[in-house]
Formats: C-alpha cells, structure tokens, sequence
C-alpha cells in the first residue's frame, strides 16, 4: 500500500467515528480470525493486544516481543483487506521520545490507527500521570505528521480498569485526562470499563468528542450507544476470549473419548475460500 493511499484510508477510518451512529469495531488477533470477521461484512477492524499475545505464546501486558507483535499486526491488516487499526498497550515505550520509532513501526505494517493506554508500560496497575501521558498523545501524533499517515489516534482511559479513588473522584479525573488527550493529538477516547448507559451518557456529553466504549455480554445494545452519542463500539478481547472458550470446551470433551463437540457449520472447504 502506497503512502497516500494507507493515509486516505485512515481518513475514511477517521470519519467513520460518528457520535449517533458509532463505528462497529471487532478486535482481530491473526489473519484467520481477521479474514472471518471481514468475510461476515467488517470492512475495518481493531487487533487485541491479549489476543495477539495469547495467540504468540505470551501473556499480555507487553510480554510478547515488540517484533513479533508487529509482524502478526501486518499479518492481520493483510488478512483483513481493509482498515486497521492496532492496540499497541502503553507503546513499548519509556517516554514519549521513543513511542516515536514505535508507531513509525505500526504505520509500516499498514495499520491506519492506534489504541494508546495511559497504564504505565508493562504495569497496568499504575497510571501514568496526565501530563506524561498526554505527551505521549502528541509524540505519536508527531510521529504521524512526520511519516504522512494521519492515523486515528483512541486514547485510553485506564482509570476505571484501574479502580483508584471514589467513582465521582474517578469520573471528574477521566473527563480531565480525555479533555488533555484530545488537545495533544487524539481523535477519540476509551474510557474502559466504564460500564453504566448512565455513566457513559454523562462522560460522551462531557468530552463533546468521539469515544469509544469496549462491547462485553451485558453492554448495552448498540442503538442505545447510539442513542446516548457515542462514536465507536470495540470488542477488546471478548470475541478471542469466546473463541478460546468454545476450544477448552472441545478439548475437554475430547478427553471423554467422544466427538460430537467437532461438529461445526463452517467447514475446510468454506474457510479454503476465504483466502482464496
């Protein structure tokens, strides 16, 4: 893909990001699972950094090399045949200086956007502070203007994840740290784990901005995130996490001698096609 071509494509991604009629964002973690969501109609897709970790053999949490990470992203957008965007943690970065060869990285395996954590690399139990992580925000925009691939950059609020302080304390804190992402470069915020249709009314009506909420069983139906504003529904590590259950379960049926659970709609031939 083509410089100028890989940055229309992020624009069109960028503009999919409509409050009142949200993006659908499935989260892929290998060209298979990639290739299956864009066969049911999912022009654009996110990757998982759990489920590209677990598929690579690691723990997520920036446990998987760098490296590796990066080549199952480019394996991904192949697959995909459409916008990508790649969940890249905290950046596998120290400081927002070196987050910038990171996302030159990221935009050289054709992927159109990052998700930016604000948890400290490789601790998610600590948040970095507002201002560290804002300045990671414009480093990668920066990085961005600099290799000409305005990617989409979804910061996320970690806040919630990270349950510190009284709910209210929390909220004011998570308007004040989207506020700061979206001046330094973002283009939508990710406040995770913010679970009430209440609570998310509230924070969409504050931020006056894209967000985007993380779909799980007992997320509210879309047409109510539409309803209440919100621009962007991404599925996290949900539908990998069903996928690995579907497997245990086959696995443990298995172990009883039996074979019934092996049965399966899609067949070799019909996934043949797919990458035909």
């Amino acid at each position: 893909m083509s410089i100028a071509a890989q940055a229309q494509l992020a624009e069109t991604f960028r503009a999919r990001h409509r409050a009142g009629a949200p993006l659908l964002l499935p989260n892929a973690w290998d060209g298979a699972s990639a290739r299956l969501l864009a066969s049911a109609g999912f022009d654009m897709l996110a990757t998982t950094s759990a489920g590209v970790a677990w598929a690579l053999g690691y723990a997520d949490g920036e446990a998987a090399p760098w490296s590796e990470v990066m080549a199952a992203t480019a394996r991904i957008v192949r697959a995909a045949r459409g916008a990508v965007t790649a969940d890249i943690e905290a950046g596998y970065a120290e400081s927002a200086r070196s987050l910038t060869a990171r996302i030159h990285d990221v935009i050289a395996t054709g992927a159109i956007g990052v998700n930016l954590e604000d948890g400290a690399p490789g601790d998610p139990t600590r948040l970095l502070s507002l201002d560290e992580a804002a300045a990671r925000i414009k480093a990668a925009r920066q990085a961005a203007d600099t290799a000409q691939v305005p990617i989409v950059i979804n910061a996320r609020i970690d806040l919630f994840l990270a349950s510190r302080g009284r709910d209210l304390s929390r909220f004011v804190e998570a308007v004040a740290r989207g506020r700061a992402y979206l001046a330094a470069g973002a283009d939508c915020v990710y406040p995770i784990s913010l679970g009430t249709l209440d609570a998310i009314a509230r924070f969409v009506d504050a931020i006056k901005a894209p967000v985007n909420i993380m779909a799980h069983a007992g997320t509210p139906p879309l047409a109510e995130l539409a309803r209440i504003g919100v621009a962007r529904v991404s599925t996290a590590s949900t539908i990998a996490t069903a996928a690995m259950d579907r497997t245990l379960q086959i696995a443990k049926a298995l172990r009883t001698g039996r074979f019934e659970t092996l049965a399966a709609s899609l067949t070799y031939p019909d996934i043949q096609k797919l990458f035909a």
